[in-house]
């Protein structure tokens, strides 16, 4: 094949019709920029997508991601997104494991009085104010940091003047994170609940020196300035089709069944598309995938030690109604309104970290229910809707990918599913399986996802959901920022591509911050209508 680098075929290309690159496509099609966007999948989406798991039942699910917490409203209203995000009131419900009655924790942010009774009644009261003061401090540390992430990014120096408390700083940034939760709680249970939002997707002990924790518990707690999460109307798919719709609609060309096979310093981007090889070049590429596959894209050599590691499992249910709970005084509606909490103490989430650790399933998995359903039933047919039927996604945390492998994947989807089954059955008043629904073939309503199926599914090396680790929101103080590219958190080793996905700097989680800062970076480096030979 002749080489056309010298000769642009567009302005940008963007491989990955995630949501990251959509929101991408669609600021830099606006600016004029002649854009087009691969997508390996016969969709874009990638990751926050909607989709029918069980055949003949009308329930279209968010089968990876479910809930959006760090999407600014800034790129909503720039691209005009038809897009309604509701709050849901439960924060959390956490059963006390092994309790005779089943009493549990009910964080009721329309109650503040609740709460505190809920409190009580599992003889933390102490930890109530504790509780609250704790995550009033960290929406301070939210509010200062929030308003920087789509813009260049700040130094350490600059981030730690705009929290503005010494102490808090060094709580969160500088030393392990379990250190603050210890010092400011006392339960075993409320200590847990805190600790989960450094965990998800994290393999990590609370006390771990890398601080890699610390960074999953601050993108826990940023977003919206709030650290709330909320629930898309439509699912999660409406959040991505209407990137996708708005990024045609500002001029950008989606190729979809497109895998792109090399990508080269030069912007020269070879695909396949029906079985034919293609290619395209772009004055800038944009890689919406993972650090790891792009090194792989561009024949990079890398160290297999650096391969990411996903640590968790993800099942999908489909219900025929909420199941009991142990404890009558908490209404179901109530206790799967926000995050079930199961089986995640302190104690208990520390002890299957070390479990996982030496190369065993955790013998009670800590997980964690999102049901869609109670507040958005759109996702569900009429005929469901009408008869109380439910979704419930369950994340089971530490299940790193160091225990699957090709060889092992069934027989540990089997087992980390039945796994899940156990550990909600511990904690509720009924058998889960009691209440599922069964598909057009009878089969139970129930789908279990491992890392390795992620990364077969969605092209993330270990099933790592944010493409690797998790980087602070600023730049160490010795940066070298002389690049727009690096300014805005998405340079790579190569000068005309950016980083666009989750792998960036101010990547992970369903937010388009990644996309809008390679978007800006683009057009500081390469200008806006620079319409090259097409």
């Amino acid at each position: 094949m002749s080489d056309i680098s010298a000769h642009p075929t567009h302005d940008v290309v963007i491989v990955g019709g995630g949501h990251n690159g959509l929101t991408a496509a669609a600021y830099l099609a606006k600016a004029g920029l002649s854009t087009v966007v691969l997508e390996r999948l016969p969709a874009t989406g990638g990751a926050a997508v909607s989709a029918v798991a069980f055949d003949g039942l009308d329930a279209r699910l968010s089968r990876y991601s479910y809930l959006v917490s760090l999407m600014p409203r800034a790129i909503i209203d720039d691209l005009g997104l038809e897009v309604e995000l509701v709050r849901r009131r439960y924060s959390s419900y956490t059963p006390m494991p092994g309790d005779p009655d089943g009493r549990g924790l009910l964080v009721d942010a329309g109650d503040p009085e609740a709460t505190r009774a809920s409190f009580d009644r599992i003889g933390a009261l102490s930890d109530a104010t504790a509780f609250a003061n704790l995550y009033d401090d960290l929406s301070g540390v939210a509010r200062a940091l929030w308003s920087t992430v789509t813009r260049p990014l700040p130094t350490r120096r600059e981030a730690r003047a705009l929290v503005d408390d010494e102490a808090l700083w060094r709580a969160v940034f500088e030393r392990p994170i379990g250190e603050l939760i210890e010092a400011r709680l006392d339960d075993d249970l409320v200590r847990g609940v805190a600790a989960t939002d450094a965990l998800i997707g994290t393999f990590s002990s609370a006390h771990d020196e890398s601080l890699r924790q610390n960074r999953c518990f601050l993108y826990h707690v940023i977003g919206g300035g709030t650290g709330d999460w909320d629930i898309p109307i439509g699912g999660m798919g409406r959040v991505t089709d209407q990137l996708a719709r708005a990024a045609r609609d500002a001029g950008a060309d989606i190729r979809t069944d497109a895998e792109v096979t090399t990508i080269r310093p030069d912007g020269t981007v070879r695909f396949i598309v029906d079985g034919e090889e293609r290619s395209v070049v772009g004055s800038a590429v944009l890689a919406g995938v993972a650090p790891y596959v792009l090194a792989r894209l561009l024949g990079d050599p890398h160290d297999p030690h650096a391969r990411p590691e996903g640590a968790q499992v993800k099942v999908n249910l489909l219900l025929k109604r909420l199941p009991k709970l142990r404890d009558d005084s908490v209404a179901p509606e109530a206790a799967f309104g926000g995050t079930f909490h199961i089986n995640e103490t302190y104690t208990q989430l520390e002890a299957a970290y070390d479990d996982a650790a030496g190369g065993e399933i955790p013998e009670l998995l800590p997980c964690e229910i999102y049901c869609h359903s109670l507040t958005d039933p759109s996702i569900l047919g009429s005929e469901l809707a009408d008869q109380g039927v439910q979704t419930l996604t369950v994340f089971g945390l530490h299940v790193p990918d160091r225990l699957i492998n090709a060889a092992n994947n069934d027989a540990q989807r089997a087992r980390l599913q039945q796994a899940v089954i156990d550990s909600l059955n511990s904690v509720l008043g009924e058998p889960i399986e009691d209440v599922l629904m069964v598909d057009a073939d009878g089969r139970p309503c129930i789908e279990t996802k491992t890392t390795l199926d992620l990364e077969a599914a969605l092209n993330m090396p270990g099933g790592n959901i944010f493409h690797g680790p998790l980087s602070w929101p600023f730049a160490e103080d010795d940066a070298d920022l002389d690049t727009p590219a690096k300014r805005w958190g998405v340079a790579t080793a190569h000068e005309r591509i950016f980083m666009c996905g989750s792998g960036a700097v101010r990547g992970g989680g369903v937010s388009g911050i990644a996309g809008h800062n390679a978007a800006m970076a683009v057009l500081e480096t390469i200008g806006p209508t620079t319409h090259p030979t097409r």
